[in-house]
């Protein structure tokens, strides 16, 4: 079973299916590729949140906040006014040549973003999973897969310091996610 797979029987995805997304035309824009496993979340899921916590970034997702390209723009620009405030506390790699971080899902209310760390001659579906807490420097580095955090953070399985918000106060017995234009009320 996949990830995509093991995150589908947890937190179904909307009845109604999402936009279907130009990915060659994303992934021109965005001057990458994109891993697969985020691609097929896309796919089933569309923009949104899972458990009212974290929201998954779409291309063409309608609202610069919930676009991946839009958002992926947004964040290199914000992150690059805070580099040098923040070199002790960035993952080593990103002195790297070549090497930045890209966005994928945001935190609820948080600030905090979750990003994939790219670097030069990487495959896309080996992009560890970064967690940036955004109104601070801390930096959590996870494994690859996009999906495969997700559904750690849903089950409560993800080594990780955050989301204390969804198990705390949310405490979801049944996960769900709902599309971005139902929460939003487009």
């Amino acid at each position: 079973m996949t990830s995509i797979d093991a995150l589908v029987r947890l937190c179904p995805p909307p009845a109604e299916a999402p936009p279907a997304v130009d990915w060659a035309g994303t992934e021109r824009a965005l001057g990458l590729p994109l891993p697969e496993d985020y691609k097929r979340l896309v796919e089933t899921y569309g923009s949104g949140v899972f458990d009212e916590t974290v929201w998954l970034l779409a291309p063409d997702a309608g609202r610069p906040d919930h676009d991946l390209v839009a958002q992926t723009a947004e964040r290199d620009e914000i992150l690059e006014s805070l580099r040098e405030w923040e070199a002790d506390e960035r993952p080593v790699e990103l002195a790297e040549p070549g090497a930045r971080v890209v966005p994928w899902a945001f935190e609820e209310g948080s600030g905090a973003f979750l990003y994939w760390l790219v670097r030069p001659g990487s495959h896309p579906d080996t992009w560890p999973v970064l967690y940036n807490e955004g109104r601070g420097p801390l930096w959590e580095r996870h494994g690859p897969g996009c999906a495969a955090f997700l559904h750690a953070v849903l089950t409560g399985t993800a080594d990780t310091a955050y989301f204390g918000y969804l198990y705390e106060v949310l405490k979801p017995a049944a996960h769900r996610f709902e599309q971005a234009r139902a929460v939003l009320g487009e």
